[in-house]
């Protein structure tokens, strides 16, 4: 992945899985499978019903889990958790799931997206006597529930919940259950499917298909989905609200082979490629996409403006994480490293890089440079999004306007800082049509905040005014 290079990361992926003999195997391979979202951190804790176990650390799924450590790992439930860290910042006491004990038995959170309210929660909790033992807004969570007056978790837990703001996918396992909730805005993705007479949670639907589940629907805005040996049931928590799916999601962040809301990613971003052909009216001799991500526009463009497809930038798969490191001068040189031009393809041909988005520019200008170093004769840059002029607050890690290029940067100044011949954005209207039209028109709410700073919720400061009252 270019993640760690261009600037533009998600925050996690979680899976679950409810009455399976095999329950921790099975969520290893699901959390292999949601590895792209995330590559810092990953754990599993499971259940037998009668205690709840865990192992985490700090690396990839395969870093973490040895195969005695998965086998010791017994239960009929699970759910994993595969970090990149935005809020709470890294360390092995933020790797997920978080695995809390009491006198009234446990408790284990995994959690996609991001609070905007965490911070105004925890001081007020700070203030009650709440200790947390750690910085992640995950952990605001399990202290809203404990500290509910409820007697049943069911109760204890949509309490909390409706106190939330912001983004959130939670599983939320003890000895004898498994919740799943998602925010009344649907701004992550999440997934129901079945394996045989286990039920699994996922963040994307690739992961039902590398397990062998088949998937069964996606879970509503709003809703609270209690798994436990009784069967499955579900019940809102908050009214839905205006749903608006994160649209990075199907420019960037998902599996091509993953489904949101019936769209399949890759048809999306093969839609969008198509489109921006259609909007750009470049001449030239080859289209390339960079990978992996912008794979599936490149194809749509070429298809689209009859140009053909070459494979002009090859990854390097074989580079190791620890490598790339936050400065802009590595980040320049860790460009080199992942991606190569192939100078036979590029050589003395006018060429259209297509990428699904640009975020400080910085890798942008290096793949320019990379193509022309191998002899192109052009070099036009077509991006299959709009110019990401906002930051996001909803667990993508451009949280200020600062860090983004188009924020202060026309079009044709970006052009000139990253050496290009031309440079063309999606237009909004664009992308939301070819993501729209992906599946038989099929259309969902979509978040389009990074875009045009108009935001589904609330934004808080990072403070501890506004303070919420706590029942």
């Amino acid at each position: 992945m270019l993640a760690e290079i261009k600037g533009l990361n998600e925050e996690c992926g979680v899976f679950g899985v409810w009455g399976h003999e095999n329950a921790a195997q099975i969520t290893y391979y699901g959390l292999h499978s949601l590895q792209h979202r995330g590559q810092e951190g990953a754990g599993i804790v499971v259940t037998d019903g009668c205690e709840l176990k865990g192992l985490k650390g700090e690396g990839l799924v395969t870093e973490v889990f040895s195969r005695e450590a998965i086998h010791n790992l017994h239960g009929y439930g699970a759910i994993g958790h595969v970090r990149y860290a935005t809020a709470g910042g890294g360390g092995y006491e933020n790797v997920q799931p978080l695995l809390f004990h009491s006198q009234t038995g446990s408790l284990a959170l995994a959690h996609n997206g991001n609070l905007v309210n965490a911070t105004m929660l925890k001081y007020q909790l700070e203030a009650q006597g709440s200790i947390f033992q750690t910085s992640s807004d995950t952990e605001v969570l399990a202290h809203l529930i404990k500290r509910s007056g409820f007697v049943h978790l069911k109760d204890q837990v949509k309490n909390a919940l409706t106190m939330l703001k912001g983004a959130y996918a939670f599983l939320i396992m003890t000895e004898t259950e498994l919740m799943v909730a998602l925010d009344p805005n649907g701004l992550r993705p999440l997934s129901v499917g079945r394996l045989g007479d286990a039920v699994c949670i996922a963040s994307e639907t690739c992961a039902f298909d590398v397990v062998g589940a088949q998937f069964v629907r996606e879970v509503e805005p709003g809703e609270l989905i209690i798994i436990n040996n009784e069967g499955m049931y579900s019940e809102p928590f908050a009214l839905k609200s205006n749903q608006a799916i994160c649209t990075m999601e199907y420019v960037y962040f998902s599996r091509p082979d993953s489904n949101l809301h019936g769209i399949n990613v890759h048809s999306a971003r093969k839609s969008m490629g198509k489109k921006l052909a259609e909007e750009a009216g470049i001449e030239a001799d080859v289209v390339t996409g960079v990978p992996d991500s912008s794979i599936s526009a490149a194809i749509g463009y070429a298809e689209a403006s009859g140009i053909p497809y070459e494979l002009g930038l090859i990854k390097n798969r074989y580079v190791g994480r620890t490598f790339i490191q936050p400065s802009q001068s590595l980040r320049e040189q860790g460009v080199k490293m992942k991606l190569s031009a192939v100078r036979g393809v590029v050589n003395g041909k006018r060429v259209i890089m297509v990428d699904d988005s640009i975020v400080r520019g910085t890798t942008s200008k290096r793949i320019v440079q990379l193509l022309r170093e191998a002899g192109a004769k052009e070099v036009h840059v077509a991006i299959s999004s709009p110019p990401i002029t906002h930051p996001c607050f909803y667990g993508i890690d451009t949280s200020t306007k600062e860090e983004l290029i188009a924020s202060s940067h026309s079009v044709e100044e970006i052009k000139q800082l990253i050496g290009a011949d031309s440079l063309t954005f999606l237009s909004l209207e664009g992308m939301i049509e070819a993501i729209g039209h992906a599946k038989d028109g099929n259309h969902c709410g979509q978040c389009l905040a990074c875009f045009t700073g108009k935001y589904p919720t609330e934004i808080y400061p990072a403070g501890k005014e506004q303070m919420v009252t706590l029942s």
